[in-house]
């Protein structure tokens, strides 16, 4: 019987619209003759040759009419209102046709027979498409995935009318927290209280769960979603309100849960006076412009309308991306912003200089970092390069051009480090504190946090990509915890500590609570419909294995170096009160790290980033790849650089 509905559902459109035809003809007799038995109670008038040529000449009149109304361009699987409205207007003429037909023909008719008509026809021909359509929906039920809607408000309405229309998803419930709702019957299905969900996934055989509550604070989904999280469904939700309000996404275009619902953060709108205070009509420039939190700085600098913006990246292929996106969105809203790509490397002064004078710089977000912790444990000169030498030379480059905001993109990871990369941060603090005292012209600040959720590196694509391969998921230690942030969120709340900071300012961004690496997987293996698999439950999807910490690895990571801290006008940014080193002795352990990183000389490195005054605690001995290697084979190479020219001279004179 399925097989059947199914087959005839698949004909050309020719020939399903020939059978509604026929049995449309045929409806329209059944009911003409109904009519006339149901008010005479006598079948003698089926004997009658005039009532059979009143029916010949209602039939194709109501068929013409039901042409014209557009009937038989309905498709039936999508039979709606309209549908339903052009029927009955289709029997009223039909019935109208009748009356005319009996009138001229000279045919008794009795007055309520055309009423009866009326509904007969409506109800034999709108009645048989219903039961097509029923029949054809039940017939495809096996091939869906049966599914249950989290939400019985309009979005779960409106998703699971789409999910009707569709061929992959098919609601067997609606569960909602509204206690007014409970076992009450919407579009065919009834709407249970949460504490229920178990009973339903298991008598329904459910896979997926389906959030329907775009406008809910994200606090509120987070206690939804941690309620659920013991339930072995797959967890997904329909886009945001605001995106579902400005079209750029539909209410049927599901998603998988956000790491942001799990956090559970609701941003803070932004300070209009404070975000676009150092970029309105201004000329910016961005270092790091095609890394993670660079990018994301570019998009919600452009949004605040700056004369130009100036895009300093390293890496072509990143440098191109940032650059087309920013172009495009500059075209697609009518902005007159200036898009300037330029790639070079922030440790080149000479080419600094040269960018921030030939455009007139008056503001920069220093982002270009080394930033991955086990890489810089490998590469430990080029760390050290470009996050401190890096730093140092676009702060002295900005002097120099009369910038008159730079702001520092700083880490958690430089509050007493373990790493080579935290120390590093922590330097490049030092230099644009001690650059910040030694002059008035440019105001120096940095900004402190933690994480961001999507960056380049980050756990949470890497989880995921793990959990779609089988696993299993790689965690370093069951202990470690991190703070996690919005990129979007922590953009924003840089841009606005920046307009807030005087010289040498460090700020602090509030991350939060902390959250165990471990808690976060596994949500994430639960969220995405999989259990975890461990020796009280072998037969598990998902593993989780711990590799032991990696070179420089902290456990935890902390946000300030004391617990001296102010809090500022905005309610997620914290000013950190902290020492900073005089200039003149700043210069001197540069000098020698610099003359270090000349000579590759891993142990003097590793001393003076000891020695220097920023609470450097390694985990690990010098773990530089190169350095290793060499070490076993030969002897370190000696100094490419006469001894009398100084770490400044020889900076400058990179081209």
């Amino acid at each position: 019987m399925n097989d059947a509905i199914r087959w005839l559902f698949k004909q050309p459109r020719s020939i399903k619209r020939i059978i509604s035809l026929l049995l449309d003809a045929l409806f329209i007799s059944l009911a003409f003759w109904a009519a006339f038995i149901l008010r005479l109670e006598e079948v003698a008038m089926l004997g009658s040759i005039q009532h059979w040529v009143v029916l010949l000449a209602t039939i194709p009149v109501t068929l013409v009419c039901f042409v014209r109304l557009g009937l038989y361009r309905a498709v039936l699987r999508y039979l709606g209102y309209h549908a339903i409205v052009t029927m009955f207007l289709g029997t009223v003429l039909s019935a109208g046709a009748m009356v005319l037909a009996a009138y001229y023909l000279d045919v008794a008719l009795p007055r309520t027979v055309p009423i009866i008509y009326c509904a007969l026809a409506l109800l034999l021909c709108g009645g048989a498409r219903t039961l097509a359509r029923a029949l054809y929906n039940q017939s495809t039920k096996r091939l869906k995935t049966p599914i249950i809607i989290y939400g019985a408000g309009s979005s779960g309405r409106q998703l699971n009318t789409s999910l009707l229309h569709g061929n992959e998803y098919r609601a067997v419930a609606f569960v909602d927290d509204n206690p007014q709702l409970h076992n009450v019957m919407l579009q065919g299905l009834t709407v249970f209280p949460a504490e229920e969900l178990a009973n339903i996934i298991a008598r329904f055989g459910v896979q997926k769960l389906l959030l329907a509550m775009p406008s809910m604070s994200r606090q509120r989904r987070r206690d939804i979603i941690d309620s659920l999280s013991e339930l072995s469904v797959e967890m997904l939700t329909i886009p945001g309100m605001a995106d579902l309000v400005s079209g750029k996404a539909k209410v049927n275009e599901l998603q998988e849960v956000s790491i942001e619902d799990l956090l559970g953060r609701d941003p803070v709108a932004p300070f209009p006076e404070l975000i676009s205070a150092n970029i309105k009509q201004k000329v910016v420039m961005v270092t790091g412009a095609g890394g993670s939190i660079g990018s994301e700085l570019c998009r919600q600098i452009v949004q605040q309308q700056p004369k130009v913006l100036v895009l300093f990246e390293m890496s072509e292929f990143a440098l191109y991306q940032i650059d087309q996106e920013l172009t495009n969105w500059c075209r697609d809203t009518n902005c007159c912003i200036r898009i300037i790509p330029v790639m070079a490397s922030v440790q080149r002064q000479n080419r600094l200089e040269a960018v921030m004078r030939a455009f007139d710089v008056q503001t920069v977000y220093h982002a270009a970092a080394c930033k991955h912790v086990p890489l810089v444990e490998y590469n430990v000169v080029e760390g050290v390069r470009n996050n401190v030498f890096g730093t140092w030379r676009a702060g002295e480059a900005a002097i120099n051009c009369g910038v008159e905001t730079f702001v520092l993109i700083s880490t958690d990871k430089a509050v007493r480090p373990t790493n080579v990369m935290g120390t590093s941060k922590r330097l490049a603090e030092l230099v644009l504190q001690g650059l910040a005292l030694r002059q008035q012209n440019t105001r120096f600040c940095m900004v402190r946090f933690g994480n961001v959720l999507g960056s380049s590196g980050s756990v949470v694509p890497l989880f995921k990509k793990q959990i779609r391969a089988g696993g299993p998921i790689t965690l370093t230690d069951e202990n470690i915890t991190r703070y996690f942030m919005t990129i979007p969120e922590a953009a924003q709340l840089v841009i606005q500590a920046g307009a807030m900071g005087k010289d040498g300012d460090v700020f602090v961004l509030d991350m939060g609570e902390p959250v165990r690496i471990i808690d976060l997987a596994r949500k994430m293996i639960r969220l995405m419909g999989f259990e975890e698999k461990t020796e009280q439950n072998p037969s598990g999807d998902i593993a989780i294995k711990v590799t032991g910490l990696r070179p420089g690895e902290k456990l935890y990571e902390e946000l300030l170096i004391g617990g001296d801290e102010t809090q500022t006008q905005h309610p997620r940014i914290r000013s950190a009160n902290e020492v900073s080193l005089p200039w003149h002795e700043m210069l001197s352990l540069l000098d020698e790290l610099d003359r270090a990183c000349e000579k590759y000389d891993q142990e003097t490195i590793r001393s003076l980033l000891l020695s220097a005054p920023a609470a450097f605690n390694p985990q690990s001995g010098i773990c530089d790849v190169v350095w290793n290697e060499g070490k076993q084979q030969r002897p370190a190479p000696s100094a490419q650089r006469p001894e009398n020219q100084s770490s400044e001279q020889q900076t400058t004179a990179y081209s």
